[in-house]
């Protein structure tokens, strides 16, 4: 335990929670998946697939650490797991969100062009997004880090007037 707590430099077991946090929700995405390819074949494949997209996944995640590591400038190695969940939470909350609103506004595949209902849809999910990934941020005591990231996100969408 001390070498993972020395290697993800932990200094407080609280911040144990977000390793253990993040391996929780990648066992459940590893599930998810290997539930919607297996589902007719039973739970003994389901959960053998499960543990072989697992291991797949974390070893993606660890790579992909790595690659951001030296890009992203964060106190403690352990950050870039908090990092990652706000992203997970954000990205899937956008398309949560994005349903009801498009409801409420009138706009259905049935009464709207397919391709402009996605266009919309996607666009009204990018808006939130940008709201949201602050504010997970700010949640999980990111806030610095996310709101840079959203001041060059939207630099890169044109809008540099809304930041001065």
């Amino acid at each position: 335990m001390e070498k993972f707590k020395k290697h993800w430099e932990i200094q407080h077991n609280w911040q144990l929670l977000f390793p253990v946090m993040g391996l929780v929700i990648l066992a459940y995405s590893a599930f998810k998946m290997a539930n919607a390819f297996l589902d007719v074949y039973g739970l003994i494949p389901i959960i053998i697939a499960a543990i072989v997209i697992f291991y797949l996944l974390l070893k993606l995640t660890l790579f992909i650490f790595k690659k951001l590591e030296k890009k992203w400038i964060l106190d403690c190695k352990w950050e870039m797991i908090r990092v990652f969940m706000v992203f997970a939470f954000t990205g899937s909350s956008s398309l949560f969100i994005g349903k009801p609103i498009i409801r409420f506004i009138g706009i259905t595949k049935e009464n709207l062009n397919l391709t402009l209902y996605w266009f919309l849809y996607i666009i009204i999910g990018i808006i939130f997004y940008q709201i949201l990934l602050v504010t997970f941020g700010w949640l999980f005591g990111q806030f610095k880090f996310f709101w840079e990231f959203e001041k060059k996100m939207l630099r890169r969408f044109g809008l540099n007037r809304f930041l001065d």
